[in-house]
């Protein structure tokens, strides 16, 4: 095996091959310590601190390693990312003939049996869809992956990708007659050959679910399975790991049902009674909840008015109209499709209904069209560790934030990581020199009235210090819509022309291209822009926080939970929901230094994090900037040209 150190010292063959690569001590040790995880079948869940190069520590003793590897990322940007940029990179650089290969959710690839189907139908949402449906065909014809993200000149927010993709529930799989030239199965043949296959975390679990329900292995079996962005795991494991539907799928099954009656059966003509009724079941049943964003625990949505009215009303329009489905599924795959369909969803909002599973936590989730119906695990240790011992293979877990002040037990244990060893790099970035952390004196405390006032008063120094360049960060989609308007006011009121934008009025990429390129902006956002989020250089200078990212003490899982570990006798504040905040704090400050030449001002608003004894722990975990609570300082580091770098 070739080795390490020489492939990372600064006349290794990355130095060589790869423009601005830089050898690191952090970097170098990390991959060290992968390589051993990979060669002896084990556990490793390792922190990276910013800047540590964490790609290139595991890309290399992987490609070097000989096995089948899959990586799985977080998103499909990133995703992407590493297909495109940096695994070929590194492979070029070790000259390794090792066969690479991506794989998405089918919900990325044309679908040549529903693109026809709109084509010839030709019933659209839009004069753009209309226009877009023959782009999306030209593609389909010449491309050799048929991946929607390749194609840049049809917005992926497009009304016109659903009717052109498909979705497990409307597949008809071997049945279609364009089943040899599917995308989808072409992505999966490619993916089970090659060495290296690069997944998200997403597609990663719904084959895990899969695989458990016996349907046909989507993803190689593989020597070594890598998650990147792993603090992401718990999440997207709980999705998969519970069961829910959203009546979204009932609204879909009505209209793919009515298409068939429209294409395909049209002398079944109580069909389009039976989906017209469905469809109106569903949208009573959405009716009764008052607002979007709400998040319930069931006991409250059971409670409110009609619900179980309007819940039996929408069971009992889809058994009639499976019932029919029945008689005609013989006529037709897709047909037969719909039937099928109806029958599995009967049985998901019968089980929900019934909540015969003490480890599931029911709740509601409530959207501008629709409702989600959840069924979340209190846990997906016992889940999830019944996949890791399945048979021996090295699992590697890494993520610049996963331990609270180097412990990482909050993180193994709910991953039921127990066997797993444990390394932590700090970022190579001289955070002393490079940034400062300012917490402002005289803040009321968060659950105050006048609190977001106050958050907007004390960031308004800063930002004209840091003449805008600025990301405010908020805990919420509330918060977020306050602080915005009473800036813009504070603006106008002082004469400040710095761009001022928000998250959710355009795309995320296109806000932070506009972000980047106007070089003075300011940017209040909330989740989105809490992680993922890579903008270097002087156009982000400062990132204002809020308050503490403790999750919503309301939020149905999380209740349930504390619930849980304080019966058992735990701190669940100590255990569960101050690990979570410290974890997220440590993504949304790691926006700020994002490479050797940045400087910067982390401005977090909550007094708690000096008045409060844990405030300490939390301050602890975050990279060692120099602090201050006046903000004369922040003044004066903004002044003050910046040092050369040593």
């Amino acid at each position: 095996m070739t080795d390490i150190d020489h492939v990372f010292s600064a006349q290794g063959p990355l130095a060589e091959n790869i423009p601005g690569y830089r050898s690191r001590v952090q970097q170098q040790e990390m991959a060290q310590a992968i390589a051993e995880a990979i060669k002896h079948n084990r556990q490793l869940v390792a922190e990276a601190g910013t800047g540590t190069g964490k790609t290139f520590a595991y890309l290399v003793p992987a490609l070097l390693s000989g096995g089948k590897v899959i990586i799985s990322t977080g998103t499909k940007t990133l995703q992407d990312q590493l297909f495109n940029r940096d695994l070929p990179a590194v492979r070029d650089a070790l000259k390794v003939p090792v066969t690479v290969a991506m794989l998405k959710g089918r919900a990325n690839y044309v679908c040549h049996f529903h693109l026809q189907r709109a084509m010839s139908e030709g019933r659209f949402y839009s004069r753009e869809d209309a226009a877009y449906v023959h782009k999306i065909q030209a593609f389909a014809e010449n491309s050799a992956t048929g991946d929607k993200s390749e194609l840049t000149s049809v917005p992926e927010s497009a009304t016109i990708w659903p009717a052109v993709t498909s979705t497990r529930d409307n597949c008809v799989g071997q049945e279609c007659a364009f089943y040899k030239d599917c995308f989808v199965m072409e992505a999966r043949k490619r993916a089970l050959a090659a060495d290296v296959v690069v997944v998200n975390h997403h597609l990663f679990f719904a084959d895990v679910m899969l695989r458990d329900e016996g349907v046909a292995e989507l993803l190689p079996t593989a020597n070594t399975v890598i998650f990147d962005e792993a603090h992401q795991l718990p999440e997207v494991a709980g999705m998969f790991f519970g069961e829910g539907y959203s009546t979204s799928q009932l609204m879909e099954l009505a209209r793919d049902s009515h298409n068939e009656y429209l294409t395909t059966i049209k002398d079944c003509t109580v069909l389009p009674e039976a989906t017209a009724a469905l469809e109106k079941a569903v949208r009573d049943f959405r009716l009764i909840f008052a607002y979007e964003g709400a998040r319930l625990p069931v006991q409250k949505a059971l409670a409110l008015r009609n619900f179980e009215a309007a819940y039996a009303t929408m069971q009992e329009k889809l058994v009639d109209l499976a019932k029919i489905l029945e008689t005609q599924a013989e006529r037709d795959p897709a047909v037969d499709n719909c039937w099928q369909r109806a029958l599995a969803l009967q049985a998901l909002l019968q089980r929900w209904h019934d909540a015969t599973d003490a480890n599931l936590v029911r709740w509601v989730e409530v959207f501008s069209q629709s409702v989600q119906l959840h069924a979340t695990p209190l846990s997906v240790a016992e889940g999830f560790s019944k996949q890791l011992n399945a048979q021996p293979r090295a699992w590697i877990f890494t993520s610049a934030t996963l331990a609270v002040k180097s412990d990482f037990s909050h993180y193994l244990s709910q991953m039921g990581l127990q066997d797993a060893a444990t390394g932590h790099w700090d970022s190579p970035f001289e955070y002393g020199r490079q940034a400062l952390l300012y917490v402002p004196q005289g803040m009321p405390e968060p659950n105050s009235a006048g609190y977001v006032a106050s958050v907007a008063a004390m960031a308004l120094p800063v930002i004209k210090a840091s003449r805008g360049r600025a990301f405010v960060l908020c805990t919420s989609l509330r918060a977020m819509r306050e602080l915005h308007a009473l800036l813009k006011d504070a603006f106008a009121a002082e004469g400040l022309e710095y761009p001022l934008l928000m998250q959710g009025d355009t795309a995320r990429s296109e806000l932070l291209e506009r972000f980047r390129r106007l070089g003075n902006a300011v940017l209040v956002g909330s989740q989105s822009f809490w992680e993922g989020v890579d903008v270097r250089g002087e156009a982000l200078s400062a990132v204002i926080i809020d308050k503490l990212p403790f999750a919503p003490p309301d939020d149905p899982v999380l209740a349930a939970r504390i619930d849980k570990m304080n019966a058992e006798g735990k701190n669940a504040f100590m255990e569960y929901q101050l690990p979570y905040a410290v974890i997220t704090l440590k993504q949304g400050a790691g926006r700020l230094i994002r490479d050797e030449r940045d400087r910067g001002v982390l401005m977090i608003c909550d007094p708690r994090l000096i008045s409060k004894p844990y405030g300490r722990r939390i301050w602890q975990s975050l990279p060692p900037m120099r602090r201050t609570r006046n903000v004369e300082d922040v003044v004066e580091f903004f002044a003050s040209s910046p040092p050369d770098p040593a």
